[in-house]
């Protein structure tokens, strides 16, 4: 691990923004803050929404200086990304954003049923291979996860520059006939998009000056076990969208 790492890891275990619970406080002590997050993690007991993957959480901070109203939390596994969005909501400063470091796969156990109103998945690993199926951020396995922890009407988001992955997610979407509220292969070129969108990660930033289209999704939680696939659409998807050497 660099010098620089091992710096910015000693420094944000002093952020009182930053939580980074083990493995054995998440799942086997029962996590202290499920259920609790309204009225232990933040000062008002407003609407919860997560940004998954968050990086260096451009979307939990410029999202929480829109919506004063909400409470934000970003988590994701990489702590040096994490520093640097948890020291600037700190600096700004604001007072309805927490990151906690740990795996999006354990979401459940951190999260009490119907805590959470809305989940923004921010330009995640597409994870093309078909072994990798369980590991996408809007596969079923994860899908079914959302649906517990998110309140009847929650609101899903993903934006990506990935096609594939974007139509995977509404063939997944349609499959189980779930109502899909937003679709542009081209967000940035639409007249409506939602205002939220004009937010850049510092990947998007990239893709856009290399001239890459942006994809964006927005449906509501189903509420009910999301399916995977079968092997006919799945395969016409794989056809479509993945290179020959994926």
């Amino acid at each position: 691990m660099s010098r620089n790492k091992l710096v910015r890891f000693s420094e944000m275990a002093t952020f009182s923004n930053v939580i980074q619970p083990n493995l054995k406080e998440i799942t086997i002590e029962s996590f202290k803050y499920k259920g609790k997050w309204r009225e232990e993690v933040f000062e008002k007991p407003n609407p919860i929404v997560l940004e998954l993957g968050c990086g260096k959480g451009e979307y939990t901070i410029g999202l929480a200086e829109w919506y004063p109203q909400k409470n934000f939390v970003g988590i994701d596994i990489k702590g040096s990304r994490m520093y640097v969005g948890a020291k600037k909501a700190l600096a700004i400063p604001l007072k309805n954003v927490v990151f906690i470091r740990t795996k999006i796969e354990l979401i459940e156990f951190i999260f009490d049923t119907h805590e959470v109103d809305e989940i923004w998945i921010t330009f995640p690993d597409p994870q093309p291979k078909r072994r990798w199926t369980k590991k996408r951020l809007t596969s079923s396995w994860f899908q079914n996860r959302y649906i517990n922890i998110l309140k009847p009407n929650g609101i899903l988001h993903l934006k990506t520059d990935n096609f594939f992955l974007y139509h995977y997610t509404i063939a997944l979407l349609n499959f189980n006939k779930v109502d899909i509220q937003f679709a542009s292969e081209n967000i940035h070129a639409e007249k409506m998009a939602p205002k939220e969108i004009s937010i850049h990660t510092y990947y998007e930033k990239q893709f856009l000056e290399k001239g890459q289209k942006i994809t964006y999704l927005q449906w509501k939680n189903p509420g009910k076990k999301i399916n995977e696939l079968n092997e006919e659409i799945y395969q016409k998807i794989e056809e479509q969208y993945l290179r020959s050497d994926i």
